[in-house]
């Protein structure tokens, strides 16, 4: 593998094409694509600063490396992508992408960040940015911090693991979603998902948990969650208390206490939904805002 070390390259696509390289040091500023339809990559403490880095790249790995708020787009259509201990501050990263495995990585400004992506790992990883992982399937995920709305629209077959979302809307038109000892906060969570699993989670929500076929949650507190279950099937263990629910379609739920419980005769049958709690301190017909 022939070393490249503490070079600077400027220009469109300085190293286009390269095969099996080993670049430490480097710096590669104003032009686009420098690195375009390579393969073999081995970078280390370097510094891209323009546009579209790594398209169409095979085995790359990057580490100790910093991406400005400039290079976005900076990784597209491309297979089998490391990065460890490294910074990418730019929006549109990791699109139609597959095998990424990102480590103790900063994303900075994650906006419609791994869109349509697949087999993608994470882990301690930070990104702040609305539209993150949309349309990606086939996700492992331990130890993110996130911050920014609609997290993981249409994602599908993802573990989440020891993660903080701060997220509206998250998990929206979503499939087989799993997600274990987190936290989760945000208006509308999960909203026509289905095989949307939940164990060891805090979840705080605005109307949360809504038009879920197959919602299954273990072990898991609802802090300030109002408006829950509305047209859910669902099979829910929460500790303590529920503030409300309304009209869910189908299953069990188990807590201590429901502050209120709204059923609609007519938009849902209330035999088909067990509620498991000692406690009811109201109960509606009607929401009452009507």
């Amino acid at each position: 593998m022939k070393e490249i070390v503490q070079q600077s390259f400027k220009g469109e696509r300085a190293l286009f094409q390269s095969d099996s390289l080993k670049i430490i040091n480097c710096t590669f500023s104003d032009g686009e694509s420098p690195l375009k339809e390579s393969k073999d990559l081995d970078i280390s403490g370097s510094l891209f600063r323009w546009k579209y880095p790594l398209w169409y790249c095979r085995n790359v790995n990057v580490k100790d490396s910093v991406f400005d708020q400039n290079t976005r787009a900076g990784i597209w259509y491309s297979d089998n992508v490391r990065f460890e201990n490294t910074v990418i501050s730019s929006p549109k990263n990791f699109r139609r992408s597959s095998n990424v495995e990102l480590v103790g990585v900063s994303l900075s400004d994650a906006k419609e960040t791994f869109w349509s992506c697949s087999g993608v790992n994470l882990k301690n990883v930070s990104a702040a940015g609305d539209y993150f992982m949309m349309n990606t399937s086939d996700v492992r995920i331990d130890g993110l911090k996130l911050t920014g709305n609609y997290a993981l629209d249409g994602a599908e077959n993802a573990v989440i693991r020891n993660s903080s979302l701060v997220t509206k809307d998250a998990f929206w038109n979503s499939k087989n979603i799993s997600v274990y000892d987190s936290w989760i906060s945000g208006e509308y969570l999960g909203w026509n998902s289905e095989n949307l699993y939940f164990e060891n989670c805090t979840v705080e929500s605005l109307q949360g948990l809504c038009y879920i076929k197959n919602l299954k949650m273990k072990n898991c507190r609802l802090i300030d969650t109002t408006l829950a279950f509305e047209y859910s099937s669902v099979d829910a263990e929460i500790i303590g208390r529920i503030d409300s629910i309304l009209n869910p379609s189908s299953g069990r739920i188990k807590c201590d206490t429901v502050c209120e419980l709204i059923i609609e005769e007519g938009r849902v049958e209330s035999l088909k939904t067990e509620i498991d709690c000692p406690e009811i301190v109201k109960r509606l017909d009607k929401p009452e805002w009507l």
